[in-house]
């Protein structure tokens, strides 16, 4: 199995900052959307969950086949990182953040969204999905002594 050295140091990033994301998450904030449209980015959380490594296979089938390359070229793409879990093997984390619903919508029309639906039926993949509007502004002054920058 080939993973590369660029997920194994993203899953040590993401363990080293894991206060942060705690933190973080705690303070993100959802917003009424009128016609499920808003200009704040957008965070998604996927939890990929398979059985017998499919979760691995199917990121590094992603990776191995330009299909996540392609997603983070898109317009409105902000971020697409998977993450692999250390406490669960079966399962793997995609960070998904866009710049506006729209962009999403966009993403979701787009042809390479048949080839990752193939792919995540491939592998018997299951997924549980969490939503963020993206609210950086409103960290709380009493919090700030809390985050290294």
């Amino acid at each position: 199995m080939s993973i590369r050295i660029s997920t194994i140091i993203g899953a040590l990033a993401m363990l080293l900052a894991c206060p942060m994301s705690i933190y973080a998450q705690s303070h993100l904030t959802t917003t009424t959307m009128t016609d499920n449209k808003t200009t704040k980015p957008i965070t998604v959380n996927l939890y990929y969950q398979g059985s017998n490594g499919s979760a691995r296979k199917f990121v590094e089938e992603m990776e191995r086949s330009g299909i996540a390359d392609s997603i983070r070229q898109e317009k409105g793409n902000l971020r697409y990182d998977y993450f692999l879990s250390l406490s669960d093997p079966e399962t793997v984390l995609l960070i998904d953040s866009w710049s506006s619903q729209e962009a999403i919508d966009s993403h979701h029309a787009s042809p390479m969204m048949k080839s990752l639906a193939r792919l995540r039926e491939k592998y018997d993949l299951h997924m549980k999905v969490e939503r963020y509007i993206n609210d950086t502004s409103s960290i709380p002054a009493a919090d700030e002594h809390f985050i290294r920058r």
